[in-house]
């Protein structure tokens, strides 16, 4: 399973139109054939980033279904689809990505994905990306999962409800992107606690060593978080 990560860099005037093309066009496209589907389509959080950004991932079955997928676009049947939707946006970033062996989501029914488009209340992620230490990559790629994703399960409770909920966890597919990279898609459980990590320091307690805080900076200390906020209509939410 291969899932294609998207950064769109849209026209401000044409949100809505591009909106739509996602909406309208691809994923009632993908839904028709059995090699792929939209998963998430979402929207940089107002005031979090870069303005007018769309981040979708799409989930496709394997290389040959990928290759297809490629030959639509370059002169199939998604020509002029993509066409129109290039006007509406300056550019676009994309990588191929695999799923972490530790990951949740390792495969996927693409026949049970929703494309009707039906909508659902707005939901929040946090997609963090980390570039670990050159020769640490498999230590972070394990500990991110034996460590971090545990860490994240065991401290919840009636007094400390879980923050983050792990949902997926990749990597660049090899030769496709950047070597050492992680990325997690992560659901916002409890946006009271988001407002918190804005607005006040990381408590001492939380940075000290046997944390993850501490002890992953002898893996990794350069990392990127994003928060997404999920259109109305995302088939993932």
């Amino acid at each position: 399973m291969l899932f294609l990560h998207e950064v769109h860099q849209v026209v401000g005037t044409q949100e809505d139109e591009f909106e739509a093309a996602f909406r309208e066009g691809w994923m009632p496209s993908l839904a028709k054939g059995e090699d792929a589907r939209l998963l998430w389509y979402t929207n940089h959080a107002h005031g979090s980033g870069v303005a007018y950004n769309v981040v979708t991932i799409t989930a496709v079955r394997d290389g040959a279904s990928w290759e297809r997928l490629a030959r639509r676009i370059q002169n199939g049947d998604l020509q002029e689809w993509m066409r129109a939707l290039d006007e509406c946006r300056h550019d676009v970033h994309a990588k191929i990505l695999v799923p972490l062996p530790w990951s949740p989501l390792q495969e996927v029914d693409l026949a049970s994905v929703p494309a009707d488009g039906a909508e659902h209340e707005l939901t929040m992620y946090m997609e963090d990306t980390m570039w670990p230490i050159e020769g640490k990559y498999p230590a972070y790629v394990e500990q991110s999962g034996s460590f971090y994703a545990k860490t994240l399960v065991d401290n919840r409770g009636s007094a400390n409800p879980q923050f983050l909920e792990i949902q997926a966890a990749f990597q660049p597919a090899f030769g496709s992107h950047v070597r050492r990279e992680v990325m997690l898609m992560q659901r916002i459980l409890d946006q009271d606690r988001l407002l918190g990590l804005l607005t006040r320091d990381i408590p001492a307690e939380m940075r000290a060593p046997g944390t993850w805080m501490h002890d992953a900076l002898r893996l990794r200390d350069q990392w990127e978080s994003k928060l997404l906020r999920t259109a109305s209509w995302s088939p993932r939410y």
